[in-house]
């Protein structure tokens, strides 16, 4: 008989626990009593025709053996057969990924040359790769979400198993705020476990935190218009929802910059995006109320507060702007006004005293403003009087910090006069004058001409008693100064004293009669001759030089004849009394 002979077996390997179906394929195989894998023979064998023999591997130690068909006629040439390790992992990477599949996933472990499948449960791999004897890459196919076992086949068998998650894709329902300046934002949604990125358009969150299944903050990364955020776990990425940045807004001025501490200042403040303002606060303070009339302007109604800077600022959606300063000022107070009265005609410069008087800006008299006024200091103001009529007014004065008392302001009518007298006295003075008129109540001077009255006295409003100065002979203007001015003028006329050099004849009876020619200088408007204390029987004044006088009876021997003008009492001259015979 003629020997067997193999010219093929298929398959080449098998695993090493034996078991394999290897069909041997030549001739003469007819009657075969024996098949070997090198020197164990196999589990079993069977002859289906001359050119083929089924055998069953035995078990065997993983490299090649020599496998031989025996017949009556011999023992065939050997072809190799190869015993392969089973396959084993220890790792897959990553160990999760999204239901829809298409996930690369590395399989590491030993033995998995030649991999003849790689199953996610029952299913089949989209595709796999042998790298190496110790890795394998497998794109996953779709699942249902939760952990499936992962394997390898090869030759050598089926491997172990390792769990992978089929993670359901992330979805969002919400994010709080969804406009801002960035900072912290609260996503809620499903399916976010796991979370490996949060992305407001294309910038990644500063960080975040995965607070549950449902919800993750994240703290927002600097941007600007508006993005859209999404998150990304081993499931996918969910949909996107809308984040709108809202520029933080900023103030670069505030009008008035000062108020009362009782508050009620409408202030307007500019700046930029001031839009969608939520806030005005003056210090820690809200404002009464706030009014958004642009972009870039706002007023608000400030609230009462301390005396003293407190920072104003405004709160949008994209933060809370720098702040600037508004001054609370303590209302102003008055103490004292000097002078307290004054012309009904203006004018009048008057100290006002107090407290909180820096920064006034009004001085009212009545309902009519000062001419003018200058703050000397935080206690002090001098204002200029405006025209007002006669009786009292309420002074006050205003500042930031509001309105002060007030104060009684009289104005007082221009005093007039109507009459002096006597009209005329002598160039020493001395002469009591009384003089007439209308608002003459509070005289501050009289004057005759240039010089003051030795004194006066304001006998009521309309008559004042005044001793007359000493004066160059001639008339003068008389007046009188109240704190409602300076009066019309009255003329007054200073006198010469009058003199005498002559008189003629100095001599006469006892019995009086005699006509006695004075003669010297000013002697008009003489108003007594005496001839010692008795007055001339009468006189006539003839001119300022020349006077002519009757002698009195008298006692004989001499007298001292004088002449009496408005200019004083003359120097003596003597007349003698002789006695008849």
């Amino acid at each position: 008989m003629a020997a067997p002979a193999l010219t093929s077996l298929a398959p080449g390997q098998g695993p090493t626990s034996g078991g394999t179906v290897v069909t041997l394929t030549g001739s003469n195989l007819t009657g075969a009593t024996a098949v070997a894998f090198g020197a164990v023979a196999a589990v079993s064998f069977t002859v289906v025709s001359a050119t083929q023999v089924t055998a069953t591997a035995p078990q065997g130690a993983a490299g090649p053996v020599n496998v031989t068909v025996t017949t009556p006629g011999g023992t065939s040439n050997s072809l190799s057969y190869t015993y392969v390790a089973a396959p084993a992992l220890t790792s897959l990477a990553p160990g999760q990924g999204p239901t829809s599949g298409g996930s690369v996933v590395t399989l590491t472990g030993s033995n998995l040359t030649g991999a003849t499948a790689v199953a996610f449960g029952a299913v089949a791999a989209v595709s796999f790769t042998v790298v190496s004897a110790t890795q394998v890459t497998a794109t996953t196919p779709q699942g249902a979400a939760g952990p499936v076992n992962v394997t390898v086949a090869t030759p050598g068998g089926t491997s172990n198993s390792l769990t992978y998650f089929f993670v359901g894709a992330p979805t969002l329902t919400a994010l709080t705020p969804s406009l801002g300046p960035g900072g912290a934002v609260t996503l809620t949604g499903t399916n976010l476990t796991g979370a490996t990125a949060v992305t407001f358009g294309a910038a990644a969150a500063v960080s975040f935190t995965v607070v549950s299944a449902t919800q993750i903050t994240a703290l927002a990364p600097v941007g600007s218009g508006v993005v859209n955020v999404t998150v990304t776990t081993s499931g996918g990425t969910s949909n996107s929802l809308s984040y709108t940045y809202v520029a933080t807004p900023t103030l670069t001025g505030l009008v008035p910059i000062q108020g009362p501490t009782s508050g009620r200042t409408v202030v307007t403040l500019t700046g930029t995006n001031l839009t969608n303002t939520t806030a005005v606060k003056f210090g820690a303070v809200a404002a009464v109320s706030f009014t958004v009339l642009s972009d870039s302007q706002v007023t608000a109604v400030s609230p009462p507060g301390p005396v003293g800077p407190v920072q104003v600022t405004v709160t949008t959606r994209g933060g809370t702007s720098g702040g600037l300063s508004h001054y609370y000022v303590g209302a102003p107070a008055l103490t004292g006004l000097a002078p307290s009265q004054g012309p009904t005609s203006g004018g009048s410069v008057v100290t006002l005293t107090g407290s909180n008087l820096t920064g006034a800006t009004a001085v009212a008299f009545g309902a009519v403003a000062a001419v003018s006024f200058t703050v000397v200091s935080a206690t002090q103001v001098t204002a200029v009087a405006p025209a007002g009529g006669a009786g009292p007014v309420q002074v006050t004065v205003t500042t930031p910090g509001g309105t002060s008392n007030s104060l009684a302001y009289f104005f007082v009518s221009a005093p007039a006069l109507t009459g002096l007298a006597p009209s005329q006295g002598p160039t020493s003075g001395g002469s009591v004058v009384t003089l007439t008129g209308s608002n003459l109540t509070g005289a501050t001077a009289v004057a005759f001409g240039a010089v003051a009255a030795v004194s006066f006295t304001v006998v009521s409003a309309t008559q004042i008693t005044a001793t007359a100065p000493q004066g160059a002979a001639g008339p003068v203007n008389v007046t009188v100064t109240t704190s409602g001015g300076t009066s019309n003028s009255l003329s007054y006329t200073y006198v010469a004293t009058p003199t005498l050099t002559g008189l003629a004849p100095s001599q006469g009876p006892t019995s009086g009669g005699s006509v006695v020619t004075l003669t010297g200088s000013n002697l008009t408007g003489a108003s007594a001759v005496e001839f010692d204390a008795v007055a001339a029987v009468s006189f006539t004044v003839v001119s300022a030089t020349q006077v002519t006088a009757t002698a009195p009876a008298g006692g004989a021997g001499p007298v001292q004849v004088t002449v009496t003008t408005p200019g004083g009492t003359s120097n003596s001259l003597t007349y003698n009394r002789i006695q008849s015979p």
